[in-house]
């Protein structure tokens, strides 16, 4: 199911929400929507990221994130977060949104495009799945501003390049831009603006095209310690040889091969 079913999607109504929210059979899209802000990241953005998690926690679907104005979020919202202090720190704001986030049971797919910085870049690494267009310049500028970078980047970012290379753009704040992005594996693949969603959609499709119940049991072993493999592998195979879905997709396969 692509974009083209987007006039048969489910929207929310258009009421100035920082979260803009189109819904499909198997997929969301949830687009960043605060052009005079360029996406920072608010309350208000938190508060739409927390009401979404909880509908894709008791329907879970394929989620894409995005931003609208050919930027994914240009940060955090730096006059909300001048004002924070020691208590709203250890409240872990953005961190246990993107946490959540991270852990929705069906995947999670980022399409980036321009500034991912600061936690938008953290908002993107939560993801399970990160495309971007050429424009993309994503980094974390935290130590900058007086801070770290908080809402997972310092767990987050050296699973997904590596230690020393996490520490080396944490370290110095830099921006990184597509072509490094790519070639470090921070983002999965490069495409024109104008493909971005449609991108996006594709990779959706063919996660869909999959078994749901295998889908999430990967999603979930995925995201455990090391020392709990290999038995949280085992547990969620044995169950899922079980399923229905198992017997008959396989016999599918056995008889497309006899033909």
């Amino acid at each position: 199911m692509g974009p083209d079913t987007f006039a048969d999607a489910r929207s929310s109504t258009g009421d100035g929400s920082p979260l803009r929210v189109e819904r499909l059979d198997d997929r969301v899209v949830a687009t960043l929507d605060r052009p005079e802000r360029r996406n920072a990241i608010d309350q208000a953005t938190v508060d739409a990221l927390h009401a979404l998690c909880a509908e894709l926690e008791a329907e879970p679907r394929i989620l894409i994130l995005t931003g609208a104005g050919g930027v994914f979020a240009s940060g955090a919202d730096i006059a909300e977060l001048r004002d924070r202090r020691a208590d709203d720190a250890r409240r872990g704001i953005n961190a246990n949104a993107f946490i959540r986030v991270a852990e929705l049971p069906m995947p999670v797919i980022a399409a980036l495009d321009g500034y991912a910085l600061g936690g938008g870049a953290e908002l993107a690494y939560a993801a399970d799945i990160r495309i971007a267009t050429p424009a993309l310049k994503i980094g974390n500028p935290e130590t900058g501003l007086g801070i770290i970078a908080a809402a997972g980047a310092s767990w987050r970012l050296k699973e997904i390049v590596g230690d020393a290379r996490a520490a080396e753009l944490l370290l110095t704040g830099r921006t990184v831009e597509a072509d490094e992005a790519l070639a470090i594996g921070l983002v999965s693949s490069l495409h024109a603006e104008s493909e971005l969603l449609a991108a996006a959609h594709a990779v959706a499709d063919r996660i869909a095209r999959n078994d749901r119940a295998a889908t999430m049991a990967t999603k979930r072993v995925m995201r455990l310690p090391r020392a709990a493999h290999p038995d949280a592998d085992l547990a969620e195979q044995a169950e899922l040889f079980e399923s229905p879905e198992k017997m008959r997709r396989m016999t599918e396969f056995l008889e497309r091969r006899r033909t």
